[in-house]
């Protein structure tokens, strides 16, 4: 969002997101609305984003912060039309042990904010492999 106010706020737009929980069935949701508008015009983007009942290592409301940022990023990118190819889904081996997907955007990575949000997508995968954490760590001291 910080990005974008440099160039809304001038032309007299502003941003705001929100959110609200929604039950669907018996799964709850975090349903994420994008808001941009200067007073007279308004567009709207919204994306949901389930909450897993329980993931290993989160209490319940890091799960649902984790849903909610995971339904504002999306919410966002419907409303700019921003796809950035490195969300969680793009770097998730589902279960393949090949990392070489991974290793190539762990190359591609330039500033240290790229970095720390790859490690983000994929700390559970970094933490429970030696050599991810190694080449991860050797790639953190390439860009200092």
């Amino acid at each position: 969002m910080e990005a974008v106010k440099p160039v809304i706020n001038p032309l007299g737009f502003w941003l705001t997101v929100s959110d609200e929980v929604v039950l669907m069935g018996n799964r709850f949701y975090i349903k994420a609305t994008a808001t941009l508008t200067d007073g007279t015009s308004t567009y709207t983007s919204t994306s949901y984003a389930r909450e897993e009942e329980t993931k290993k290592g989160m209490d319940g409301s890091q799960i649902t912060g984790s849903s909610s940022s995971y339904a504002r990023k999306y919410a966002l990118s419907g409303l700019f039309c921003l796809d950035d190819n490195k969300d969680a889904d793009a770097t998730n081996t589902h279960g393949n042990d090949d990392h070489s997907e991974f290793i190539l955007e762990l190359k591609n990575c330039k500033t240290m904010p790229e970095l720390l949000n790859l490690y983000n997508q994929n700390k559970d995968s970094v933490e429970s492999n030696a050599s991810l954490k190694k080449l991860f760590a050797e790639r953190k001291n390439e860009i200092k």
